[in-house]
């Protein structure tokens, strides 16, 4: 444990971020819907935060690079924290979708300045222990979090108040603790004809995983409102999701090791199809089928990106993993900025069975051009890889930074 100890007010303050993220945005759709926003502005205001957070992604390195960890982390979190304050002074939709916006680039550097902490500061020791750990805090923290909205309302000023003050506590435990700064990452330039080059089957399935699980994020709320949850329900709704979607990411990611990964991408996107069709058609407003459903769902969706990083990293060259990793979350952020816009459109005009309709006919389309992919070119062996499947947080390019060195047993810098 005492490998772990300095690194315990790192992960304390990651808690209070992704709990205070997860809190925000389950929340926020749901405010918005008491305030008599529409369907379709609720999704704009959804994909106003992913356009922040691929911004961001593009951004974060220079940041960190011009002016530090502390400063960055410092400068962002009194951003966000004011702009969730800011929401419930001015309720306006397009008001919203820039404070939303504001919040998502200010997360993406928030996490990016945590995870490149952590990457400096783990060593093998402590590796798989902190890798661990996160990966605990991150479900525990979100899956808390979404039980706060029930026990305190939708309707008062307490949840925006709650947001500020995680956003502003988490500064505590990281200033009161850290006693040195870590180095600055090298800067990532995207580019996007190499990664398409390196594996279109992976772009694209980055952004199939935007287009849907954004969605799902952005509107689930609002979908078990439609079908008439209770608050209390749509907290056990989205929590059995994200749960869910822990439940297969080894046993998938296992087998992809040792087969064709893109045989378990087809299972995995299989089992998305065939969760989303359930809920459509089947689950109604049952709350114990759409649990079973959304569960099932989580279980074979939220795995998705780490097979398709995996697969990317089976095809990327020496020094390209970086900039796979940076390209996938980035990709992924591209999917889930139109995803929930387009996604809210069709819930406006056919209603709610329409989200996993639409989650299942973009998931067929994906298995299509899976098989299209297989007989383009053949499987990387799995003697010829460059690593494991790593289960992934999409929360910055560090975290695969972090998994990948773990699985390699390299690192932080991956051995250079």
């Amino acid at each position: 444990m005492s490998h772990i100890r300095p690194l315990v007010p790192l992960l304390i303050t990651a808690g209070i971020l992704i709990g205070g993220n997860g809190l925000q945005g389950t929340f926020i759709s749901l405010r918005a819907s008491h305030e008599g926003f529409s369907t379709s502005l609720i999704g704009l205001v959804g994909a106003g935060y992913n356009i922040g957070f691929a911004v961001g992604c593009i951004y974060v390195t220079r940041v960190l690079r011009a002016i530090g960890h502390i400063r960055t982390f410092s400068a962002m979190a009194a951003i966000a924290s004011a702009s969730a304050i800011a929401m419930l002074l001015v309720i306006d939709p397009t008001f919203w979708f820039f404070m939303r916006l504001l919040a998502g680039l200010c997360f993406a550097c928030l996490f990016a300045t945590v995870e490149s902490w952590l990457n400096a500061s783990v060593t093998n020791a402590n590796r798989a222990r902190t890798l661990s750990l996160y990966r605990l805090v991150d479900l525990g923290s979100v899956t808390a979090a979404q039980y706060l909205i029930p026990g305190v309302g939708i309707g008062g000023f307490q949840l925006f108040a709650i947001v500020s003050m995680a956003l502003s506590l988490s500064l505590v435990p990281i200033s009161l603790a850290d006693r040195s700064a870590p180095v600055a990452p090298e800067a990532i330039r995207f580019d996007v004809k190499k990664l398409w080059n390196i594996s279109p089957l992976a772009t694209i399935g980055c952004i199939v995983v935007g287009l849907t699980n954004a969605a799902f994020r952005s509107l689930g709320p609002i979908y078990g409102e439609q079908i008439g949850l209770s608050v209390t329900e749509i907290a056990s709704f989205m929590s059995a999701g994200i749960i869910g979607g822990v439940v297969l990411q080894y046993p998938l990611g296992l087998y992809s090791d040792r087969f064709d990964r893109r045989v378990i991408i087809l299972v995995a996107t299989l089992g998305a199809t065939l969760a989303a069709l359930f809920l459509a058609i089947f689950a109604g407003g049952d709350e114990w089928m759409n649990l079973a459903g959304i569960f099932v769902f989580g279980a074979f969706a939220m795995p998705l990106y780490s097979l398709c990083s995996a697969h990317a990293n089976d095809h990327a060259g020496e020094g390209e993993h970086a900039l796979v990793s940076a390209g996938m979350l980035f990709f992924w952020s591209i999917g889930a900025i139109i995803g929930p816009l387009f996604a809210s459109v069709l819930l406006d005009i056919f209603g709610p069975d329409a989200m996993f309709i639409y989650t299942a006919v973009i998931m067929v389309m994906f298995m299509a051009y899976t098989v299209l992919r297989m007989g383009a070119r053949p499987g990387v062996p799995a003697e010829q890889r460059h690593g494991r499947f790593r289960n992934l947080l999409r929360t910055s390019a560090f975290f695969n930074k972090l998994a990948g060195a773990e699985r390699n047993g390299k690192g932080p810098d991956g051995g250079r």
